[in-house]
């Protein structure tokens, strides 16, 4: 039935695997040249996106900038869990992400951390939440995929290059590397047509945003890039989203 067959075809639940998927719309990251490459247009939220930064403050948290705004905006909590180093709150409001939506966990094992990003992840309170796990295995990357498809959170996982080798669930995979000043971007994994080219972003001019730290190439407009430990939150995570 040839009719039946060109409506199947254009029904809007049918994805091909040479196009992005259409899902729901995703958090514009404000940078366009990324946007286009992401499926929804933007970061996607209900799913696990992993970053697979080339060193630590290369600028992983400048490309998430206006999303975290947006959704401290919109009131949500913001969960960082064991961040390496402490962001700099005054380059935060700044960048337009009002402070009392900030919530820094720290956790002294990676099975604490684990169980933090779940609660914060099952939780309406929270809109993002970012985790730096030291170690973790597939079985784990799965409970935290599956706890993000349950919610509305953009759920952000950070690790090492190193990672890349390894499977994951994830949804999307992103390896960031310096090139000419800027960053490039390499989509390793997303759900749609495979992506060759990397993405480069020219680096921008803004104040530092590490604590403690000096102005200098390597220091521009990066969150984490700072020698300080990172706090200790206020209070416990359940206590706070309780607030919300």
């Amino acid at each position: 039935m040839p009719g039946l067959a060109v409506a199947f075809d254009q029904h809007p639940g049918i994805w091909r695997g040479s196009e992005l998927t259409r899902g729901c719309p995703g958090i514009a990251s404000g940078f366009a040249a990324l946007d286009a490459e992401l499926p929804g247009g933007g970061w996607p939220c209900g799913v696990l996106t992993e970053i697979l930064p080339q060193h630590e403050g290369i600028g992983e948290l400048r490309i998430l900038g206006p999303a975290l705004a947006q959704l401290a905006a919109q009131g949500k909590f913001i969960a960082w869990i064991a961040p390496p180093y402490l962001p700099y709150a005054p380059a935060l409001a700044v960048a337009g992400i009002a402070l009392e939506r900030v919530l820094i966990v720290k956790t002294a094992k990676d099975g604490d951390s684990l169980w933090a990003a779940e609660q914060a992840l099952r939780t309406a309170a929270c809109g993002g939440v970012l985790a730096w796990p030291r170690r973790i295995g597939y079985t784990q990357l799965r409970r935290l995929q599956l706890a993000a498809e349950g919610s509305r959170c953009l759920a952000l996982l950070f690790r090492p290059s190193e990672a890349a080798r390894e499977p994951t669930p994830a949804a999307l995979r992103i390896a960031l590397a310096t090139s000419a000043g800027g960053l490039a971007l390499s989509i390793l994994k997303r759900r749609g047509a495979p992506l060759s080219r990397p993405i480069f972003l020219p680096a921008l001019s803004a104040p530092p945003l590490a604590a403690g730290s000096h102005p200098s190439p390597r220091d521009y407009a990066h969150v984490v890039d700072s020698p300080a430990p990172a706090a200790a939150a206020a209070g416990s995570l359940s206590a706070r989203l309780a607030l919300a």
